[in-house]
């Protein structure tokens, strides 16, 4: 008898790399240019245009994007940083980067996001004199967080709005695409391989404010410009530069953009799809003792991630075990994410459990299930039939 051949493995999220693709990028090891080319101008002015922003400033990174366009805001030391528990930690680290204090905004339990009747409350309580410089809503899952009331509290209070939408490429809150900066300063978005699109690693800044614009394309270029309206010597010449603040070097290559490029073109489409895969998931799924996704009426979520919610009174296993069972089931879930303020580096700054309670219980429940262009029909079913057995009192 033939030995059964075991099952592939199912990732949470991978990217989809067409010819057309791998084309653009070849053409770019070809050309003249593999980095500070023309791609990279093209690549910034197709998702500004797609997102109906002025400004796109292409970066090497999400992180990158971050951490410059609070050096571009001003922040520094003496200033404060608000954000979300439940994110990456760059979202709060880019503030450490620029010597300035970090706290956090609790969750809403339905909709993950930043609670803005948590965010209101902690403004109203907070002295004038310790309000942050600049509050970073994560759109987490690829869902928009409430622009509209956080805009209002920034104006009463006279903070900056950094979007962090290192999910959310592709998505629209109230009709207007995310990364149109309708609400805010600045967007940062991440082009990692399991966002929506990709450019192997990178990120994208969007803004609608001409100056902070100039302070970014500086910031992410060693703080230098040759722009002659900048440089305080006019008629040094075609090969003179100067150096204005203390940048990096966060620059994206010629051969990410054209990948970027490349991938803007299916943009749509591949949230069109994940759009499918969740309807299909909330069917699978339905009369599980999970709770699934909520979707607000006013966002179009890009759909990153999918996450559940185990019911604990409801089943018999643990969150680790459930999690376990699945992985050895060839099904790589993942948890999206370690709430900030408990990692040790934060505890260290003086955070702890128990300060952020839905950031906390929500981590608790949480399990990530696959999600992606190229994920199949019948993979879904793999993993519905996964879970379930996972969550079997005899699994």
């Amino acid at each position: 008898m033939l030995q059964q051949e075991a099952k592939s493995v199912i990732p949470y999220g991978r990217q989809n790399i067409s010819d057309a693709d791998v084309q653009a990028v070849v053409d770019v090891l070809r050309s003249d240019f593999l980095t500070q080319g023309p791609a990279i101008p093209r690549f910034e002015k197709e998702l500004a245009d797609y997102c109906g922003a002025r400004y796109a400033v292409a970066v090497s990174n999400a992180t990158a994007g971050l951490h410059i366009a609070c050096l571009a805001a001003g922040l520094g030391p003496g200033d404060r940083l608000w954000t979300s528990p439940n994110t990456f930690v760059a979202s709060s680290n880019c503030a450490l980067y620029c010597g300035a204090q970090v706290d956090f905004v609790d969750i809403d339990p339905v909709t993950y996001l930043m609670s803005v009747e948590a965010l209101a409350r902690k403004l109203e309580d907070t002295p004038a004199d310790e309000l942050p410089k600049i509050v970073v809503p994560v759109h987490f899952a690829g869902q928009s967080c409430d622009m509209v009331a956080i805009a209002e509290l920034s104006r009463e209070y006279g903070f900056m709005v950094m979007e962090d939408a290192a999910h959310s490429v592709g998505g629209s809150y109230k009709g207007s695409k995310i990364g149109s900066c309708q609400y805010s300063d600045m967007t940062v978005f991440s082009f990692h391989p399991v966002k929506v699109i990709t450019t192997g690693e990178g990120g994208m800044v969007m803004t609608n404010d001409e100056e902070l614009y100039q302070k970014l394309i500086r910031l992410r270029s060693h703080g230098i410009t040759r722009d002659a309206e900048f440089l305080a010597e006019k008629d040094g010449g075609p090969f003179y530069y100067e150096q204005l603040e203390l940048g990096y070097n966060y620059r994206m290559t010629d051969i990410q953009a054209a990948l970027g490029s490349s991938q803007m073109g299916r943009l749509d489409e591949f949230v069109a799809r994940r759009h499918e895969l969740v309807r299909l998931y909330d069917n699978l799924l339905a009369g599980l003792p999970v709770s699934l996704p909520f979707q607000h009426p006013d966002s179009y979520s890009a759909h990153h991630l999918y996450v559940i919610r185990l019911r604990p009174d409801e089943i018999k296993r643990t969150r680790r075990q459930v999690f376990d069972a699945m992985r050895a089931a060839g099904i790589l879930v993942n948890v999206h994410y370690i709430p900030v303020h408990t990692q040790p580096y934060y505890r260290n700054l003086g955070f702890d459990w128990g300060q952020f309670p839905e950031a906390e219980q929500y981590y608790r429940e949480a399990i990530t299930l696959p999600l992606y262009f190229d994920l199949h029909d019948y993979e879904q079913d793999r993993v519905v039939d996964a879970l379930k057995a996972a969550i079997s009192e005899n699994a």
